[in-house]
């Protein structure tokens, strides 16, 4: 599926780019993380999740243009799960979300040879809730008042998919992506 972008290797002349991407209000503020990242602190955090075996992070690419970053974090072979993430860029267009989450799906299930993929959002991230079940994700669970947003407790919601269930909500996925185009 070409038409949709890609996932590629991040680029060492794109770090500064995806630090300008994470510290735009509008993702940090989804992020747990939210204070504005420092250069210094963006780089050290670089040099040492670029090198984790257990982490995995791409660039998503559509003509040319980078528009995103995907990760893969506590990647366990053994028990073939992970943790994932992602955030666009703040002017990528309306879709981007989608074609990122199809990619990485993608990338989890046959690259990685996951049984389950797994996150966790903000309780005020509806649309990000929204996309996931679209994709097929399952609550798996509220953690009520986990995390502390602007002196504010708010729930996170953790959210799964197995390979099996990705396997039937695919097809339907890519259809949906192709007539958006």
């Amino acid at each position: 599926m070409n038409n949709i972008g890609r996932l590629r290797e991040i680029k060492e002349e794109e770090v500064s780019l995806m630090l300008s991407w994470r510290n735009n209000p509008r993702v940090r503020g989804n992020m747990y993380t939210s204070h504005e990242i420092g250069l210094d602190e963006h780089r050290a955090w670089w040099a040492s999740a670029s090198k984790s075996g257990t982490r995995k992070y791409f660039m998503y690419e559509f003509d040319g243009v980078a528009l995103g970053v995907v990760w893969f974090s506590e990647i366990d072979t053994k028990s073939q799960n992970a943790a994932w993430a992602f955030y666009a860029s703040p002017d990528a267009p309306k879709g981007t979300g989608s074609k990122m989450e199809f990619l990485a799906l993608d990338y989890a299930f046959n690259q990685l040879a996951l049984n389950k993929l797994y996150c966790e959002v903000l309780s005020f991230n509806k649309p990000v809730i929204k996309l996931h079940g679209k994709f097929g994700f399952h609550s798996e669970g509220v953690l009520r008042e986990h995390h502390k947003v602007n002196e504010v407790f708010v729930d996170i919601h953790q959210l799964g998919i197995l390979s099996k269930e990705w396997g039937g909500k695919r097809s339907l996925m890519e259809e949906k992506l192709n007539k958006f185009l």
